[in-house]
């Protein structure tokens, strides 16, 4: 009786375990693709989103799957032949229906969001503006995907739609299981502050520890998976590395006593040796730079660098007024800023600058020591840098002395970030197979892909529920079969005993 019982117990275990398996075995993808396009100021990137269907509403499944880099300047750069601006994006949209399935290309929604290069184009002569969108859309409406618009986004969308990005790929949105308890205790803010620098705009956008009401216009009001977040970010114009290297180089000038036919600067954000001629009509044709300008009796400047760091800092510092604050608290140019609170993620230029330094490990550097190594870089002189990173164009590759130096004043003069809480920047290229930036966020929020309210969901996987049955019932089997060996002892046994 027992060989016969044990023999049926194994048969029954055998069962459910096969069941469990074949059960849990992966079904046929059914894959769903999106397209962002990122109109930045220097240039425009494609990227190529795909999510399993059936986990449409659920966090941490959509993943970047591809990237493509349109060639030519960014779309703000055509704003003397606009017609150009749409045909420059083809070859990318050839690459993403090369990518994605044909038979899904007019389901697949394609964006187009152009940040601060058209924001400051459209302050500069908004008919070229409205020109560039119009050829964008007619290129983009021609391509077989399902168009949903190509529009200028605000400051403040940018800066909100990166850290939605960041904290939808770090997983902060919504727990479940011991993860869920585990941030239940945390005293800390759940989510992960976002810091942005592009070419022409930087933002800086966390959720502050508080409920202070300051400054209305700086705060946002989210609900995502049945929680609020009340978010802080501001966006400043003309403070992207690139447009803040105008107004270094403008107020530079302005400060300079030389007013030669020739005219040139000596510039400490330069590595020494180095030498650039720029046009004083080009200087000054931007908004940012525009309130400098006045009349020069030359129309080139020369620029040889100096490769002074310290120099270099105090000069940057001009650009950050901290003066007037009508606040408790500011960051520069009488803008509020809450106390920082928690983590940051610092990507886009700020990543692509310190990982040129060598200063982007897992392990984040102290402030001290990122200082060093910006200082060591900046008093290379120019043929020897130019040399060792030959492979880089000339034009970036000069601007990374000024860029260093920038992003350090901007996160410790401007945002008040010190020794203690340095360490607590992360700076971020990918997170998973995903780029750090604001075009995630992006699409999530017009498909709608975060949900207010938590989904209804049971407690345990599929999985989970069906091993713990089949758990269950072997301990459920054996209780039962333990007990009646006890209480109705069987013969054989009895005869053993006795």
């Amino acid at each position: 009786i027992l060989l016969v019982l044990g023999f049926l117990s194994t048969l029954a275990a055998i069962a459910l375990i096969t069941v469990a398996v074949t059960q849990n075995q992966p079904l046929p993808k059914n894959i769903k693709y999106g397209i962002v396009l990122d109109a930045g100021s220097s240039h425009t990137n494609l990227y190529v989103y795909e999510w399993p269907a059936e986990k449409e509403n659920d966090t941490g499944v959509v993943q970047q799957v591809e990237v493509c880099k349109v060639e030519g300047p960014g779309i703000s750069g055509y704003s003397h032949t606009t017609e150009k601006a749409g045909p420059s994006l083809e070859q990318c949209l050839r690459q993403a229906e090369e990518v994605i399935p044909s038979q899904q290309h007019q389901e697949t929604p394609v964006y187009l969001g152009a940040t601060a290069g058209m924001r400051l184009l459209s302050l500069e002569n908004k008919n070229a503006a409205d020109k560039v969108l119009s050829s964008v859309e007619k290129t983009l409406r021609s391509a077989p995907f399902n168009f949903q618009g190509a529009r200028i986004i605000s400051g403040q969308e940018e800066g909100a739609y990166g850290w939605i990005t960041i904290n939808y790929l770090l997983g902060n949105f919504k727990q479940s299981g011991w993860k869920k308890l585990l941030h239940s205790l945390k005293s800390i803010s759940e989510t992960s502050g976002a810091l942005d620098l592009g070419g022409a705009s930087t933002q800086i956008t966390f959720v502050p520890d508080g409920t202070s009401d300051e400054s209305p216009g700086n705060l946002l009001y989210f609900r995502l998976y049945g929680k609020d977040y009340r978010v802080y970010t501001h966006s400043f114009l003309c403070y992207g590395k690139d447009q803040a290297l105008q107004q270094k180089l403008a107020k530079d000038l302005q400060a300079s006593t030389s007013s030669t036919e020739n005219s040139s600067l000596l510039d400490p954000c330069f590595h020494q040796g180095y030498q650039r001629t720029i046009s004083i009509t080009d200087l000054f044709k931007s908004p940012c730079t525009s309130a400098e300008k006045k009349q020069f009796p030359f129309s080139q400047l020369y620029i040889e660098g100096e490769g002074n760091y310290e120099k270099c800092r105090r000069n940057i510092q001009n650009l950050f007024s901290k003066t007037n604050c009508s606040y408790s608290r500011c960051s520069f140019n009488g803008i509020y800023l809450p106390p920082l609170q928690g983590d940051f993620g610092a990507f886009s230029a700020f990543y692509f600058v310190m990982n040129f330094l060598n200063l982007t490990s897992e392990i984040p550097f102290a402030l001290d020591k990122v200082a060093s190594a910006v200082q060591s870089f900046c008093a290379r002189p120019w043929h020897e840098v130019k040399e060792e990173y030959h492979q880089i164009k000339e034009k970036y590759l000069s601007e990374y002395c000024f860029s260093g130096a920038y992003i350090l004043s901007l996160l410790e003069n401007g945002y008040e970030f010190t020794t203690e809480n340095w360490q607590r920047i992360h700076f971020l290229g990918k997170i998973g197979s995903s780029d750090a930036g604001w075009t995630l966020g992006y699409m999530l929020n017009l498909t709608n892909m975060i949900p207010a309210e938590e989904p209804a969901a049971p407690p345990l996987s599929h999985g989970s529920y069906v091993g713990l049955m089949v758990l269950c019932s072997l301990v459920l089997v054996s209780v039962l079969l333990l007990a009646w060996l006890l209480f109705h002892k069987p013969k054989c046994l009895q005869k053993g005993i006795v």
